[in-house]
């Protein structure tokens, strides 16, 4: 990688210059190069790391973007969004999530993790329109905090998240049934006052997944507080039933001391899960099956690899990589967690990151005095964060200039009541 890409945070950048021939690095797969558009009429999270997931029947699809937004080259559409932002004023919040592209981040007036714009989303009650540049379990979110006069927009619709459509309502629900069979009523307090199961939902579910959780005593988590809602959790219940994401239930049950062997997989395909009723009388932690594409890429041979090239490198992953990436890991910690240790360093460092790729390459470009690179060297971005694209922010902000909501976001009342209870607990259990 030569030092004038490392300097450039721009991820399209990079893989235009792939497919023309102008780099050395590869993709994972060229259509990435394509705008959005060409795949929003077709079925599929679209090209990046979520492109071999099952998507499920009936996902939100984006209608047609007019030709003018498709036809407008970079900085056009930056001067658009500018000018719409600058109309709009403070009727307006743009929210952006670490992951999306450079050419959107530009324009957010808040960038961060899910928490962190969970919180931003409750700072601006006054604000008429939410826009959320991230993935729509994060606008469901922003919906279920907002007010009631607010409308949260998603620029795409199709930017949704395999993790969060590998555990759906009615999987979990049937999960609930198997478990009270074997454990008798889920809602009875044995005499230590702790119920047999709690459920906890990864910030990373659907609005309905959340209602669910609320309506049983449970909470969600993000990467930033996970520990501490699963000890809030173990503070009410025997044991903790964690979805969608085995690889952060287990790292953070792992870490907190939880043996390996009281961490059964439930299958959702499979009576009981794939496991006896006696491993799951002696669960501490009930993993649902699910995963992050994108984390999954990462290995312990690139941690190798990495540490041969680059003696005394610093690895940081998130702990939605696979246990042994996390163990051969030098740390784990969560989107923020690893902006936070790369700002800190006060001596120029070698950083080998094991997230995704369009915040590893701002990181390299924001600091210059340290080597920042992916673990990863295939460019293979969110296949779903990757939908939002500036022509898609430039259409919906100037379309609320003109007086209309787009792609609003809304949960049904019957569901977001519970919902919100799940996340008021999330809310207050801030991480340490």
């Amino acid at each position: 990688m030569s030092e004038t890409s490392l300097l450039d945070p721009s991820v399209d950048h990079a893989i235009q210059a792939i497919v023309l021939g102008g780099s050395t690095e590869s993709t994972c797969t060229t259509d990435l190069a394509a705008g959005p558009w060409d795949f929003d009429i077709r079925p599929g999270y679209g090209p990046g790391s979520s492109m071999g997931d099952v998507i499920p029947t009936g996902s939100p699809r984006q209608g047609e973007l007019p030709q003018e937004y498709r036809d407008a080259g970079e900085d056009e559409l930056h001067d658009r969004i500018r000018a719409a932002k600058l109309t709009l004023g403070e009727r307006v919040v743009v929210l952006g999530h670490f992951y999306q592209r450079e050419e959107v981040v530009r324009h957010a007036d808040y960038v961060g993790d899910s928490f962190q714009l969970a919180n931003a989303a409750l700072e601006h009650p006054d604000a008429e329109a939410i826009v959320f540049c991230g993935v729509h379990f994060m606008a469901e979110t922003a919906d279920l905090l907002s007010g009631p006069e607010q409308s949260v927009i998603l620029p795409n619709l199709a930017a949704g998240c395999s993790m969060a459509d590998m555990a759906d309502i009615d999987q979990v629900e049937d999960c609930w049934e198997q478990l009270a069979d074997v454990y008798g009523p889920l809602d009875a307090a044995d005499d230590e006052g702790l119920v047999p199961v709690i459920p906890v939902t990864y910030m990373n579910s659907s609005a309905a997944i959340k209602g669910f959780v609320g309506r049983h005593g449970g909470i969600v988590c993000t990467s930033s507080n996970a520990a501490t809602v699963l000890e809030w959790a173990f503070a009410r219940g025997r044991r903790v039933l964690f979805f969608p994401d085995q690889h952060l239930g287990r790292n953070t049950a792992k870490a907190m001391g939880v043996e390996l062997e009281r961490m059964p997989m439930w299958n959702p395909r499979r009576p009981l899960g794939g496991s006896t009723a006696g491993e799951l009388r002696d669960a501490r932690v009930i993993l649902w099956h699910g995963f992050c594409s994108v984390h999954r890429r990462f290995s312990v041979d690139q941690i190798d690899k990495a540490r041969a090239e680059h003696p005394g490198v610093r690895v940081i992953v998130h702990p939605e990589c696979p246990m042994e990436v996390v163990d051969a890991a030098d740390e784990a910690g969560s989107t923020d967690y690893i902006r936070k240790a790369i700002a800190a360093a006060t001596e120029p460092t070698a950083f080998a990151i094991g997230t995704e790729i369009n915040l590893v390459r701002r990181l390299a470009a924001q600091f210059p005095q340290h080597e920042i690179f992916c673990l990863d060297p295939v460019v293979c971005p969110c296949s779903t964060m990757y939908r939002i694209h500036p022509g898609y922010l430039a259409w919906v902000l100037e379309e609320l200039v003109a007086g209309r909501v787009v792609n609003r976001i809304r949960v049904s009342d019957d569901v977001a009541s519970p919902a919100r209870v799940a996340l008021e607990r999330m809310l207050a259990a801030k991480p340490r």
